[in-house]
């Protein structure tokens, strides 16, 4: 697909930014997927560019968050394979059930989470997953892995935000190190899924390459501003992150009611 230089421009400035709030909070897809759809990418190409260029720009922030903040990598390995299962699950459930049920649940739950990383008093500031027993601390990170990749499979929006918010709280993880550690669980999940895009053809290989590098650019700036302001930068990030997605999906089912 060929775009005209302003086309072009926009769609880099939207895919940029995407890539600066992916690195913190996730949810770039809500930035990237309308302006992939106003610059004219055929839908039947619309989710397989935007994985490439997406999978392109995680690899970039989930390696500068793992090298700066020297997060082991073995201890994780079985949380990666809860989360690719969990995926699968849930993408096989979409075959039996209509995931629209999920849409008033998660519009319940978005408003909760986004007060929630300002609620006192203040967590995910410091690190307190050492305090948990090695037991808890394994299975909790299993279960958020495989519930949160579920949902992906099934469902999909915000799962990055869905990512960091569960590891914080309920692994004890501050914000910084349980978004690296999300950052990571997303590369899995797009890795996957782009892989079903390229073997059905749905890839505009020539734009969602460009795009990675864009993609690259604002996942290197989202990286540098959380390690560098932690959870001040990462909650607001979220906040926003959960505003849109709540509009979003709000939209969405508006627009499936008026439908015939």
């Amino acid at each position: 697909m060929s775009l005209d230089p302003l086309s072009l421009a926009a769609l880099a400035a939207c895919v940029f930014f995407a890539g600066v709030v992916d690195a913190l909070a996730g949810g770039g897809g809500i930035i990237t997927l309308p302006a992939y759809l106003a610059v004219g990418l055929p839908p039947a190409l619309l989710l397989g560019t935007n994985k490439l260029a997406s999978a392109i720009g995680t690899v970039a922030s989930a390696a500068r968050f793992w090298r700066q903040l020297r997060i082991p990598v073995r201890p994780f390995l079985p949380v990666l394979a809860a989360s690719w299962l969990g995926s699968l699950a849930g993408a096989r459930l979409v075959l039996h059930l209509d995931p629209a049920w999920l849409r008033p649940m998660v519009l319940v739950a978005l408003p909760l989470l986004a007060a929630a990383t300002y609620a006192r008093p203040v967590w995910g500031e410091t690190d307190a997953s050492a305090s948990l027993p090695p037991a808890a601390l394994r299975n909790r990170s299993l279960g958020v892995g495989a519930a949160v990749g579920a949902y992906d499979g099934f469902f999909g929006p915000g799962t990055g935000t869905f990512f960091a918010l569960a590891l914080s709280r309920l692994c004890g993880y501050s914000l910084l190190g349980a978004t690296a550690r999300a950052k990571l669980l997303n590369l899995v999940s797009n890795v996957s899924a782009l892989a079903a895009f390229l073997l059905a053809g749905r890839v505009d290989w020539r734009l969602g390459a460009l795009m990675g590098v864009v993609s690259v650019a604002g996942h290197s700036v989202g990286a540098h501003l959380a390690l560098r302001r932690g959870g001040a930068a990462i909650r607001p990030a979220i906040a926003l992150v959960c505003s849109a997605l709540f509009v979003k999906l709000l939209l969405d089912m508006r627009a499936l009611a008026g439908s015939p």
